[in-house]
């Protein structure tokens, strides 16, 4: 297997969620988009100012002591749990004060990740030959296929809550089947892959419940 450099990495991950915007905008029916996509960038820049926190609390000794050192640590897969965490409970806080319609920006969310996700694995297999993703993005490629089928049969409501299902239900059975799981490049338990669903499911009925 080929290594890649952390530049290389990042360029990996920006040309991916490039393409997943690039699809979402074309192929998507939404009528505020544009807004949902804003709204994805932000809820982006966000997510990586969380992993830096992440890191500074899980080596809050070596902050306190030497600040600048920081920048050299790497972000391991607990910073990535605190960042997907905070992320999840910001935008569950700006969909409880109205400021995102949340049933329609996790449509967005959804699409876009999938895509974004399906293309990262393949230039994982393509260019660094990391064929022990071969069986996640087969994953992936059920779901977008899927996602395209009944889009346009089913509420978006009903949709969110069938990939949520789907995607967190395959990736924990890859789980056990496999030594580990990664989405982006980190180590993803079954256990945290179990909360997130749990709670973005309990929200999204709540929200639901609310609208009717």
């Amino acid at each position: 297997m080929v290594m890649v450099s952390a530049q290389a990495s990042i360029a990996i991950i920006i040309i991916s969620w490039g393409v997943g915007f690039l699809s979402f905008y074309l192929l998507s029916d939404l009528s505020k988009k544009k807004i949902y996509m804003e709204e994805i960038v932000s809820q982006l820049i966000n997510f990586v100012i969380f992993m830096w926190i992440g890191k500074v609390l899980l080596n809050f000794s070596v902050f306190i002591k030497e600040p600048l050192t920081i920048l050299a640590y790497p972000s391991n897969s607990y910073a990535f749990y605190l960042a997907v965490l905070f992320s999840v409970l910001t935008i569950g806080m700006k969909s409880k004060r109205k400021k995102v319609d949340l049933v329609p920006f996790l449509n967005s969310f959804i699409h876009v990740f999938l895509l974004s996700s399906f293309v990262y694995e393949f230039i994982q297999i393509v260019w660094s030959n990391n064929t022990y993703s071969i069986r996640y993005m087969g994953l992936l490629a059920v779901l977008i296929v899927a996602i395209v089928v009944i889009r346009e049969r089913i509420t978006i409501y009903k949709v969110n809550i069938l990939m949520l299902i789907g995607w967190t239900l395959g990736t924990i059975g890859l789980a056990f089947i496999m030594p580990f799981i990664m989405v982006f490049g980190y180590t993803i338990s079954p256990l945290f892959l179990g909360l997130i669903l749990v709670y973005s499911l309990a929200v999204i009925i709540l929200q639901r419940k609310k609208v009717s």
